[in-house]
């Protein structure tokens, strides 16, 4: 857990303003629960919906959190804390909206998360491609239909891990672009 810890250091929560309306400092600790005690240990119970994510719009600390998330995909955590990782990194590059206040200061938070996101492309690769289990699989992958600039690579890589993909991924139903590509 020690990439999560120190991804998590490096963050300034507490100049962030957090979807709940105070200080995002609190995000540290929900992070760092979120990733477990260690190698092993099982990860707590955190809902971050509404304070850095919402259905219709991100919160400025979105962009910080999709790093972290980054973080713990390199970094050796449970399995289920990885798969909420995954949840999470998936909820922040399909974000669409960006919070009045980061909006006035010319943020675009759903448009940096996937910059974010972007460079993990590797991480997000061995995901899929370690089989380690078909959501988790799937879930990366569909995160790359969305931050992967290289379809051709892309597409390639879905032929490979056809197998353990969901069907969404595997037929292209989850990404226009990848769909248009089987035609």
């Amino acid at each position: 857990m020690r990439l999560v810890e120190m991804e998590t250091a490096r963050q300034d929560w507490k100049g962030m303003l957090c979807g709940c309306g105070g200080s995002a400092e609190h995000l540290a600790r929900d992070l760092l629960r979120l990733a477990g005690g260690g190698s092993g240990a099982e990860p707590g119970q955190v809902d971050l919906e509404w304070h850095v994510w919402s259905p219709v719009v991100l919160w400025e600390p979105a962009p910080a959190v999709a790093s972290v998330a980054l973080a713990a995909l390199a970094d050796d955590i449970a399995p289920a804390a990885r798969a909420r990782f995954l949840e999470l990194l998936q909820c922040l590059v399909a974000g669409e909206g960006t919070d009045a206040e980061s909006a006035r200061r010319g943020l675009d938070l759903p448009e940096l998360c996937r910059n974010v996101a972007a460079q993990g492309l590797w991480l997000l690769y061995g995901e899929v491609m370690a089989n380690r289990s078909l959501v988790g699989a799937g879930t990366a992958f569909e995160i790359l239909t969305v931050v992967e600039p290289d379809r051709a690579r892309l597409h390639r890589v879905r032929e490979l891990a056809a197998d353990w993909l969901p069907v969404c991924c595997r037929t292209g139903l989850c990404d226009d672009d990848l769909w248009a590509l089987d035609r």
